[in-house]
């Protein structure tokens, strides 16, 4: 029998794709309120950014149910004795955990079912599932698989730019900083993951100085196979994003998919992330060139110190900014 191949939807793998490839996606949950909607099932991306700016409440995610999961592995059973499921970094969400204890509540049964922490999250997740599928389609076994997605998950490197502080900010990820700073300050966050977490790594002054941020990470990473984009943005800021990578890797068709909400959440309308898919061959100290551009960023530490030295207004108070894992 053919292995089975399971995600969940912060993998924002475009459904056309899953369903050609048989990839079984699960859906996290998205909260406005009092009322949960199934990602991807009850609510789509476009109708999630609409809402996210226009709803006075702002949203949260969660994790898919251990039933959701246990579900899933049981319909699947039917067809198949072996399933892998790939899921986005534990450090950052507790859908692995549910996947785990769905997994558990399927003994007794003879379907194998291996849980698979992949330590990323978007199309960098993506990718990794597209690519198992892809294994257990042209044959390959379980262990071989299993051994492919270790292999894949040291050597995919994650990247972004925001349009805008205000989502993380409503999310409470950066901390508690005045909300007025949000909106004045003229700066885009890149963003990188690192250790299973997604982190701010600078600032630009302009989307555009984001993207060319983007492209040059591009450029500087070694042996790319794959690509993928994750976006909440313009169809002509990715179309011409596009265009530029083939000027430099001719050869590569970038996965585009919208930005589903575990992230878009935090990242908001705007948002543009890539996932670069490094070449299993190549033994690469680091993963990557260092990336150090010739203009060094200010970090956003370093702007909350700035804001911090200027009085505030009366009656105006402002406390330090933390960063933290951006995807609940």
């Amino acid at each position: 029998m053919t292995v089975r191949i399971v995600t969940d939807s912060s993998s924002d793998i475009p459904h056309d794709v899953a369903k050609e490839l048989g990839i079984t996606i699960v859906p996290l949950y998205v909260t406005f309120g009092t009322v949960n909607y199934k990602d991807g099932v009850d609510i789509t991306p476009d109708e999630f950014f609409q809402r996210l700016q226009s709803d006075p409440v702002h949203p949260t995610t969660s994790a898919a149910s251990p039933g959701d999961f246990a579900d899933v592995y049981n319909k699947l059973s039917k067809d198949t004795d072996e399933i892998i499921s790939i899921h986005l970094s534990k450090k950052v969400s507790a859908t692995w955990d549910a996947a785990m204890r769905g997994r558990d509540m399927m003994e007794g049964t003879k379907c194998r079912i291996e849980v698979v922490d992949s330590r990323l999250t978007t199309m960098a997740l993506g990718l990794i599932s597209m690519a198992a599928a892809n294994a257990a389609r042209a044959g390959k076994n379980m262990q071989n698989i299993i051994d492919g997605i270790n292999t894949m998950i040291p050597r995919m490197r994650l990247y972004g730019v925001l349009d805008t502080l205000k989502y993380i900010v409503k999310g409470g990820r950066l901390g508690k900083i005045h909300p007025i700073f949000s909106s004045i300050l003229p700066i885009k966050p890149l963003l990188v993951m690192k250790e299973g977490t997604i982190m701010p790594t600078g600032v630009v002054r302009t989307k555009n100085k984001g993207i060319d941020h983007l492209v040059d990470m591009v450029k500087s990473t070694l042996h790319i196979k794959e690509i993928g984009i994750s976006h909440s943005c313009a169809d002509e800021e990715v179309k011409s994003f596009c265009e530029r990578v083939k000027s430099i890797l001719p050869d590569i068709k970038p996965t585009v998919a919208k930005l589903g909400p575990a992230l878009g959440v935090h990242g908001g309308p705007g948002a543009f992330l890539i996932a670069l898919q490094q070449e299993v061959s190549e033994t690469i100290t680091g993963g990557e060139k260092e990336h150090k551009l010739s203009v060094q960023l200010p970090s956003l530490q370093s702007i909350k110190e700035s804001i911090l030295q200027r009085k505030p207004h009366s009656g105006d108070s402002t406390n330090a900014c933390v960063s933290s894992p951006l995807i609940a």
